[in-house]
């Protein structure tokens, strides 16, 4: 059973891309669970001063529910053409961890978006960044989830385009498959 951990990049409550992580646990192909990861919003800002007086219990709740993950989804909006900084910042926290909870984990990305783009232009940064931790990333096929609005329902937290549906639940299927064939099962 790969468990997989499913972590927000937004930190606002009635947030698209929150509500389609919401609905991606009930997408999930047999063989795959889903592991509740804190929202980036519960987390101080990074500051090495915060974690030289000893790790924070948010930041360290993070890491540990992070650690029994054996995957990652990241579903997140895109600010200003890149990593919204909630996510930038959870991704920074967990990189200070030892060892680190997201080496030599398979991730795959979807942004969400009201506009027509889905978010496109935040993945190649959260590429690099993730890169950076030694994950393994599923790139293709890449998930841009755009005009939102029409396709997610926030308050439901569930998808509502049976298109937008049936791509997602594919997507998750082979991104099962992506992490059977790193973990050598």
């Amino acid at each position: 059973m790969t468990k997989l951990g499913i972590l927000e990049g937004s930190v606002r409550r009635a947030s698209l891309s929150r509500a389609a992580g919401r609905a991606a646990a009930g997408l999930l192909p047999e063989g795959m669970e889903a592991v509740a990861l804190p929202n980036p919003g519960s987390l101080p800002i990074f500051n090495q001063d915060l974690l030289d007086e000893g790790m924070p219990d948010t930041v360290a709740t993070m890491i540990e529910a992070m650690a029994a993950a054996d995957a990652l989804l990241i579903v997140t909006p895109e600010y200003n053409w890149s990593i919204p900084g909630g996510l930038k910042n959870a991704i920074d926290w967990l990189s200070r961890a030892n060892p680190n909870p997201l080496a030599q984990k398979p991730v795959t990305i979807w942004s969400v978006s009201p506009g027509l783009l889905g978010g496109a232009r935040v993945h190649e940064g959260l590429r690099h960044t993730l890169l950076s931790q030694d994950m393994i990333i599923m790139a293709k096929p890449e998930v841009q989830i755009a005009g939102a609005k029409g396709k997610i329902d926030v308050e439901a937290g569930h998808i509502t385009n049976a298109d937008t549906e049936a791509f997602l639940r594919g997507h998750l299927s082979a991104f099962g498959t992506f992490c059977n064939s790193w973990s050598g099962a």
